[in-house]
């Protein structure tokens, strides 16, 4: 009999649907019996899903980056109850060998009430076993500009563990009310909780030590929404560095006009997408807007990637071996991510707070005009060929699910 695989995705951003679509298609329909749930908001991006799909809720995408600009928790109590009862029925209903979460922070609770092996997807960049630092975020809150940075950043050390442990508060109640003994006070470890731990990263970009034996590298799950190409797709000018410049889902979307702006006298065509919500009143010569474009083939074909500094579009571009610049808000996943990448070589970081069009225009000809940038992208590219989520997830469901398929 196959097993089971239900997958749950928190619809706060695309991302996590997307991720979750992607890994639900790397299972083989003739080993696996494969089922997903999510909000239904980002559906029409998706095309055709081959499986069976249920609705459950998610926090509306708005009041999730609202409360993610403050620094707030992203779930509060009633919310997580909520979706505990709601994920309860639908395993009830679906009877999975193996559910799969990516954000769905509740099934830390439902998973062990239900006795269903839960396999969390994270990035590594938030692995307790990582040697990340927080401090640089500090830069993008107003604190910094009222009391200055030298004694916000003082501040900021003293008073994370106690913001984190804040975040972890609603989430820790839920499980004692369900007879489950606590998560801690880490955000970390709130994020990774699982019987199993899957990272869509690879450890040459984001590494960790002395990693669990029940925390796994998975490669990344690349994903782009399902749009024809544009008509000037095969009619772009060929003597000149093409850009792909996007704000994602969860971007700053008053930054692409400001982007298209510092880059018009540039000799390079931009391609850009607004993922929806971006306003551009005025295109310049030099540029191609849409609402949405083929992410990966936009990347492959540019020699640099503009973004949010997300991991979804940060991936794009360094599987296709293309240095990044990433125009990060007051985000720390989208920090974390680029972090990872500025340490690596294969990118900069731009905090998206007061940036200036100089300022975007010299990192950009920075990073076209320095060979080690795309260097390091190549390199990390190769590393992503000798880890793949088509061949690494299927193998650490078959292990979660316990049963090896035959």
């Amino acid at each position: 009999m196959r097993p089971r695989v239900l997958f749950i995705a928190e619809a706060v951003t695309l991302a996590h649907v997307a991720r979750a679509r992607v890994l639900a298609g790397t299972l083989d329909p003739e080993r696996f019996d494969v089922h997903v749930a999510w909000d239904p908001r980002f559906n029409e991006l998706l095309g055709p899903l081959p499986f069976p799909w249920s609705a459950v809720h998610s926090v509306p995408t708005d009041v999730f980056l609202h409360r993610l600009s403050r620094g707030a928790p992203m779930h509060d109590v009633e919310t997580l109850r909520g979706n505990v009862r709601e994920d309860l029925a639908l395993l009830e209903r679906v009877k999975p060998d193996v559910v799969v979460g990516d954000f769905r922070l509740s099934l830390a609770a439902s998973a062990k009430v239900a006795k269903v092996p839960h396999v969390a997807v994270f990035n590594a960049y938030w692995s307790p076993f990582g040697r990340q630092t927080f401090e640089f975020a500090e830069y993008d809150y107003p604190l910094s500009n009222m009391i200055g940075h030298r004694l916000s950043l003082s501040l900021f050390r003293k008073l994370r563990p106690m913001a984190f442990a804040a975040h972890t508060k609603p989430l820790n109640t839920v499980l004692r009310e369900h007879g489950q003994p606590g998560i801690g006070s880490d955000i970390r470890a709130m994020y990774t909780f699982g019987d199993h731990t899957a990272y869509a990263d690879i450890p040459e970009l984001v590494p960790t030590y002395d990693l669990s034996s029940r925390h796994h590298y998975i490669g990344a799950a690349l994903w782009s929404p399902v749009v024809p190409e544009p008509s000037w797709w095969n009619a772009l000018p060929t003597d000149r560095p093409i850009i792909y410049a996007t704000p994602g889902s969860s971007g700053d979307s008053d930054l692409l006009p400001t982007i298209l702006g510092a880059l018009e006298d540039e000799p390079v065509t931009v391609v850009a997408a607004t993922a929806g919500h971006a306003r551009v009143s005025r295109i310049p010569t030099n540029a191609r807007v849409e609402r949405f474009l083929p992410g990966q083939a936009a990347a492959a074909r540019a020699s640099l990637v503009l973004c949010n500094g997300g991991s979804p579009t940060t991936y794009q571009a360094l599987t296709a071996g293309v240095p990044v610049l990433g125009l990060v808000s007051n985000n720390m996943d989208q920090h974390l991510n680029m972090q990872a990448v500025a340490e690596s070589g294969a990118g900069e970081i731009l905090k998206a707070r007061g940036v200036t069009a100089p300022a975007i225009r010299a990192a950009v000809q920075r990073l076209l005009g320095t060979s080690s940038y795309r260097e390091k992208a190549q390199r990390l590219a190769r590393a992503h060929q000798a880890c793949l989520a088509t061949v690494r997830f299927p193998a650490l469901i078959e292990t979660a699910a316990g049963a090896r398929v035959s």
